[in-house]
């Protein structure tokens, strides 16, 4: 099966993050292309055993080897792929296999070691220098290529792009979400994410609380705990701070289309997919001035640096004062633009050139 793309269906046992979500829908998407016959190689997923199940019509899944993790990746998907080529999307594949590309979604293990455990930094920058060496790297902004290319290090113009997209949440939302949760439409800010460092909740808590008392709440949806708010060094949550925790696509769906904005304050990323899902339900975006995500939100969105309270206070202030939703039209009319620019479709597409490359080569 020399014409055949392995696909690294790894990421099904690992917990939804950006760089899961990334995976699953690449999959879906090349799997629309395969039922209509767009794709110029067979591709098959592969995956552990116990992997989630993705509901694929077109591209066949089968569960292969005995081991998980990093072992399954450099023994049992390596030997199950030796015979055509491997796409691997989520930062990780076998270190000797040569017919492969692999998505590498940021440098954040080589910008900031801090966030990260120094055996996840040692292992991270090791595979990384590897694959360079051997596979086609792609990842998904202009901004990481450039830092991809810098730190591992690559010719830029080698470093495949195939950007996130975000129409995975333009579906039908849970709008009762709101009710249920106490809140009332415009009443609220919205975060998405967890407690690591890099996702800098703590921005946001410390601007909460230059509001007036009252005049709005934060709602931080993800895996979030009120116990270990101390330990993760952010300020104790008021009582206008609401933890739902995990919420499903169609309730973060309701809960952007009722929110007064988005306010995304990472420190670093490689993309940055809220903002785009935020768009696609007619939600503002503030922002940290990251540069990936100025990359991604262009002139739709409000900028703060990411340790600026002071200024993201402002922001929020701005929004609750615009009564006739002026400004709230101006940015959504912009950030049509912004969704314009991406698809996981497109995305799939340039990925399966990029395998087709690989396998001619």
């Amino acid at each position: 099966m020399t014409g055949t793309v392995f696909i690294n269906g790894r990421f099904l046992t690992q917990p939804m993050s950006g760089v899961q979500r990334y995976a699953q829908e690449i999959v879906t998407a090349l799997d629309v292309l395969a039922g209509e016959a767009a794709l110029a190689q067979r591709f098959v997923l592969l995956t552990p055993p116990g992997a989630r199940p993705l509901d694929l019509r077109h591209i066949a899944t089968r569960a292969v080897g005995t081991r998980g993790g990093h072992l399954w990746d450099q023994r049992d998907f390596a030997r199950a792929s030796r015979t055509g080529t491997a796409l691997c999307l989520a930062a990780s594949g076998p270190v000797l296999k040569k017919r492969q590309v692999v998505v590498i979604h940021d440098a954040s293990v080589q910008r900031h070691p801090e966030f990260f455990g120094k055996p996840y930094v040692l292992l991270h920058t090791l595979l990384d220098q590897l694959l360079a060496r051997r596979a086609t790297i792609a990842t998904v902004s202009e901004f990481s290529r450039g830092e991809l290319a810098d730190v591992l290090p690559l010719a830029a113009r080698d470093i495949v792009v195939a950007p996130n997209g975000a129409e995975h949440l333009a579906i039908a939302p849970d709008a009762g979400v709101v009710e249920r949760l106490g809140l009332t439409r415009g009443g609220y800010f919205l975060t998405l994410g967890n407690l690591t460092a890099n996702k800098n909740l703590a921005v946001a808590l410390r601007a909460l609380a230059r509001l007036t008392p009252g005049s709005a709440k934060l709602v931080a949806v993800g895996r979030l705990d009120r116990a270990v708010f101390g330990n993760a060094g952010l300020p104790e949550p008021g009582p206008d701070v609401l933890l739902p925790g995990r919420l499903d696509d169609a309730e973060v769906a309701g809960l952007m289309q009722g929110a007064r904005a988005l306010i995304f304050p990472s420190i670093y990323e490689g993309f940055g997919i809220p903002p785009l899902e935020a768009f696609v339900n007619g939600c503002p975006v503030l922002a940290s001035t990251a540069p990936a995500v100025q990359e991604v939100c262009g002139p739709a969105a409000d900028y703060f640096e990411p340790h600026d309270d002071a200024t993201l206070a402002a922001l929020m202030r701005m929004l609750l004062d615009d009564a006739d939703g002026a400004l709230r039209r101006d940015r959504l009319d912009k950030a049509r633009d912004r969704v314009a620019r991406y698809s996981w479709r497109n995305s799939a597409r340039i990925l399966a050139d990029a395998c087709a490359r690989v396998a001619a080569a």
